[in-house]
């Protein structure tokens, strides 16, 4: 009996090697996890920053609750759009999310001659 727990014992690595082979996997699934979630997040993160710094007037834009307007003032953190003839309101600059332009391309927006 005494024979067969030591077999079984002398199966596993010992010392220092053991506790780096542990971590092997756990490692390798961060790795996974940055390059397939976190950094393309970033980059998105990144490239709408950039987005609402370059927001100009008069550009035409969506915001995230699906709004269309046109821009009539800029703030650091507020835009003013005008979503109607003599209608203005004031959303946060974050929640801008496309310019017109961009959500026709996707077909998020009707074009100006359908019906």
């Amino acid at each position: 009996m005494t024979g067969i727990a030591y077999a079984a014992g002398g199966a596993a690595p010992a010392g220092p090697a053991a506790g780096i082979a542990s971590f092997v996997p756990l490692i390798l699934i961060f790795v996974v996890f940055y390059f397939l979630l976190i950094r393309p997040q970033q980059k998105k993160a990144k490239e709408h920053q950039q987005f609402l710094n370059e927001l100009k007037r008069g550009a035409r834009v969506v915001t995230s609750g699906g709004i269309h307007g046109r821009i009539t003032g800029l703030t650091d953190t507020t835009v003013t759009m005008e979503i109607a003839e003599n209608v203005k309101v004031k959303v946060n600059r974050g929640s801008i999310m496309t310019t017109t332009a961009d959500a026709e391309k996707l077909g998020a927006a009707p074009s100006k001659g359908s019906a």
